[in-house]
């Protein structure tokens, strides 16, 4: 990387610094929902389920990628799990995994509680 000229190097890190901005609103969308569905505001928990099945659909789309990734790799030659986004890379190879069972858990519990609610 001794050739990257500090454009490519401040583009990647912006477009990195984008990607984890956007993971961590939708990881706090998925985190906040039991939490909304506990205090019965489910007007919230709406708007939280809404916008995470955006980015599904997002990345669905995108072949089940982020399309910050496309980006972040005109940048870069790098593919480590985490050449795109500023997480470890533990997390980042299992974010799918991690945050989709988290996601479909609080999915489960708050139809649990909005039923019993009604």
């Amino acid at each position: 990387m001794a050739t990257t000229s500090r454009h490519t190097l401040a583009a990647l890190r912006t477009v990195k610094l984008v990607h984890t901005v956007v993971w961590a609103f939708f990881a706090s969308c998925i985190l906040a929902i039991p939490f909304f569905a506990w205090s019965r505001r489910f007007e919230i928990v709406t708007v939280l389920i809404a916008a995470v099945l955006f980015e599904i659909v997002v990345l669905i789309v995108n072949a089940w990628q982020c399309p910050l990734t496309l980006v972040a790799s005109r940048y870069t030659e790098e593919r480590q799990d985490n050449f795109d986004i500023y997480l470890p890379l533990w997390l980042a190879r299992h974010n799918k995994a991690i945050f989709g069972w988290l996601f479909i858990g609080t999915l489960v519990f708050s139809f649990v509680l909005w039923r019993d609610w009604l």
